[in-house]
């Protein structure tokens, strides 16, 4: 079955950090795009950052400087490592997956909850 799991989320005091990881049972994994998007309550999904087959990255500007994507495609997995973390950082955060296609395909979100 075709899908991705995240896994990381927690509570975090802010300026603490999480490391986020998304695992894919994609055959084809290295030739996805893949993206971490967030959701806050009362609010649309927003990205967050994204990575491309040839590793290129872009952030969101409301993490730049603070959040790292990476992929390891050994793994099949991509991962969000937050730093400096934020109340305003608290969401559901979710990975994303696009083809070469336009498949595209979503993870059930990790909880994410900064204290202030």
């Amino acid at each position: 079955q075709v899908q991705l799991v995240e896994s990381g989320g927690g509570l975090v005091q802010a300026g603490g950090s999480l490391r986020l990881s998304c695992a894919a049972s994609l055959s084809t994994f290295s030739s996805y795009s893949m993206g971490w998007y967030r959701q806050a309550p009362g609010k649309q999904r927003e990205q967050v950052a994204g990575i491309i087959e040839d590793g290129s990255t872009n952030y969101a500007d409301s993490v730049k400087g603070r959040f790292t994507i990476s992929r390891d495609n050994a793994k099949n997995s991509v991962y969000l490592q937050m730093n400096s973390l934020k109340p305003e950082d608290t969401a559901v955060y979710y990975c994303k997956a696009v083809s070469p296609t336009g498949y595209l395909l979503w993870g059930q979100g990790t909880q994410v909850t900064v204290s202030s």
